[in-house]
């Protein structure tokens, strides 16, 4: 662990970020900017799908991607399977948050696998979201290739196949009934 920084550091460090919002949705897209404005950050780069975000990646090299998930053309999940692809795609290894109206396990799971580093769930606070980035920034998880996996090094419960949480929920309902 690093050593803690005082918060004008780790705030200097969080406008200095060049953050790239991708959503189909343009309203959305505006709200996110209005978040990441309050939270100091100037350089804010949007994509409108997939398609132009992959563009957008490859020529400006954000800090950070902010990823819906539903999207037309190319969904947020398919976009993080092509950028992890290290030998493939120039930046593997850019933080991903994924911030999506859905909040199903499954979901949350799937993304955790495809190699998202955060994911968030709509509506978002400026604070749920500078917390994120605070965390992606000061405390970043090395980049890891486990057989198929490739992403930020797994936290514990990232580690579990679906099939021990499905099992362990299914456990968890049976002592309940």
């Amino acid at each position: 662990m690093s050593p803690k920084l005082p918060k004008k550091d780790i705030a200097g460090c969080i406008q200095s970020l060049c953050v790239l919002v991708v959503d189909d949705n343009q309203y959305m897209r505006k709200m996110v900017r209005n978040l990441l404005v309050n939270c100091g950050i100037k350089d804010i780069y949007e994509a409108g799908d997939g398609i132009a975000a992959l563009d957008t990646i490859r020529t400006v090299g954000p800090d950070v991607v902010v990823l819906d998930w539903e999207m037309p053309l190319l969904s947020g999940a398919e976009l993080v399977r092509i950028v992890r692809s290290p030998g493939v795609f120039p930046m593997p290894d850019v933080p991903i948050i994924m911030l999506s109206g859905h909040g199903e396990r499954w979901r949350v799971v799937e993304a955790m696998r495809l190699g998202v580093n955060e994911y968030l769930i709509k509506p978002v606070s400026a604070k749920a979201l500078y917390d994120r980035l605070v965390s992606i920034t000061m405390q970043p998880r090395p980049a890891v290739q486990l057989g198929d996996y490739y992403g930020p090094e797994p936290r514990k419960l990232a580690n579990e196949t679906v099939e021990d949480i499905d099992r362990a929920s299914s456990l968890s309902e049976q002592a309940i009934s």
